[in-house]
């Protein structure tokens, strides 16, 4: 097995380059990504806005390793995931990327601690988070004992913002987080994912439809048809 690079200052957490997707086969080939760069670098709070259908989804796809590039390279932390196997595919998901979902994806059953230790128990994890100062640091250590359905939909993806920060990834994808959120939570839940950001290192994406979040990310690209294009003015 090749070992996987480790991340430095000189090494973008997550570059795209020239990357097309392909779906479909025959007549029913969906171009769903169209030649797309995209270079993240560690610490900042990138967004990708656009209409449903346009390639938000399969760039975070790529991004995340769950599906290879038709063509072009998507390189995480220096690994080339188009090219490695599934062995090395899974554990730069494991170790490498974080994830963020609409709803936290909270498991039922589990306290807001036990979600936070959940990910310790796929494999070894060389420096994990201790879960009692992560929940502290954004702001749930006083429902450290509460399950999904007794907590807010706020609480619930700050929770699973924490969960996907255990394994200090260098990655962390975003997947609409505000979507079941008011104005006042969707304004916090960014907010506090932009902070993450700059404080730890970390190279955030995050796909969105809310315009009114945008302001507390460093960059933002509008996705149309699979192509990608930074947004300018920049917000910031």
């Amino acid at each position: 097995m090749t070992a996987v690079p480790s991340t430095s200052a000189a090494t973008p957490a997550l570059e795209l380059r020239d990357v097309s997707l392909l779906l479909g086969d025959g007549d029913e080939t969906v171009t769903a990504l169209d030649s797309v760069n995209l270079r993240v670098e560690p610490g900042k709070l990138v967004a990708i806005v656009g209409p449903s259908g346009s390639g938000k989804s399969s760039l975070l796809a790529v991004a995340g390793g769950l599906a290879k590039p038709t063509s072009g390279t998507a390189l995480v932390g220096g690994t080339d995931l188009g090219t490695a196997s599934k062995r090395e595919v899974a554990e730069v998901r494991r170790t490498r990327i974080g994830y963020v979902f609409q709803s936290g994806n909270l498991v039922p059953a589990l306290t807001a601690r036990d979600q936070l230790r959940l990910p310790l128990t796929f494999g070894r994890v060389a420096d994990p988070r201790d879960p009692a100062e992560l929940l502290a640091e954004v702001g749930m250590s006083h429902k450290v004992d509460r399950r999904p359905h007794q907590l807010s939909g706020g609480e619930r993806q700050r929770v699973g913002i924490a969960r996907a920060l255990m394994t200090r990834p260098a990655l962390l994808l975003v997947d609409e987080p505000t979507a079941a959120l008011d104005r006042q939570r969707s304004q916090e839940v960014v907010a506090l994912l932009a902070d993450e950001s700059h404080r730890h290192g970390v190279a955030t994406v995050m796909v969105t439809h809310d315009q009114e979040v945008l302001h507390h990310c460093d960059e933002v690209y509008e996705m149309i048809d699979g192509r990608l294009a930074a947004v300018s003015p920049s917000p910031v």
